[in-house]
């Protein structure tokens, strides 16, 4: 594929792709995105909006599952079930500040609204913490996008060339974000932590 038709394809299904993209993975589809606006490919407003789409189906997704049978489901997910009953306690310890940056949580993005769902939290009340924490989380990941696509001067061609490498350097400091929180919230919503 030319960098021409990589540039046509952005033209035309961009967005839709950083949309789908942000439903199933999250950072690295925004920022690459993001990283191409300084080349007028993508547009900062749209790249956020966009982006925001994405995660904020997700999470309704997983918080419908959740509110109408959420113990179903994971218990047929040994994985989640692994982490229900942590994070579950971690949720009740620190309801509002998760509410607001659940997103920002890399490995929890499936089980929180499922958690959330299966609370006392409304669909009103969700609505709007959704809103507000995808917006955080697109905003914040779409200007680190900017200023790294910006400073290494990347074009279309650049990922042509050596989109392995850089996929996966933004899929490291999408990872490297995610451990960092994960990091912090360690000691509290790790298995067979006891309730304080």
């Amino acid at each position: 594929m030319t960098d021409l038709s990589v540039e046509k394809f952005l033209e035309q299904y961009g967005y839709i792709a950083l949309m789908i993209g942000t439903f199933f993975e999250g950072e690295t589809s925004i920022l690459v995105a993001a990283s191409l606006i300084h080349h007028g490919l993508f547009e900062g407003p749209y790249t956020v909006l966009f982006g925001f789409a994405g995660s904020f189906i997700s999470d309704w997704l997983y918080y419908t599952i959740g509110r109408l049978n959420g113990k179903y489901f994971v218990e047929h997910r040994p994985k989640l079930k692994e982490k229900f009953e942590p994070v579950t306690r971690f949720f009740a310890k620190h309801k509002i500040q998760i509410l607001f940056t659940y997103r920002f949580l890399y490995g929890f993005r499936i089980i929180i609204p499922l958690i959330i769902g299966m609370s006392r939290i409304s669909p009103l009340q969700f609505l709007l913490y959704s809103i507000v924490s995808g917006l955080i989380w697109a905003g914040t990941v779409s200007t680190i996008g900017y200023f790294v696509g910006r400073f290494f001067d990347l074009k279309t061609n650049s990922f042509e060339e050596n989109i392995l490498w850089i996929v996966l350097g933004f899929a490291c400091f999408g990872l490297l974000i995610g451990y960092i929180v994960k990091r912090i919230t360690a000691k509290e919503i790790a298995p067979g932590t006891e309730k304080s």
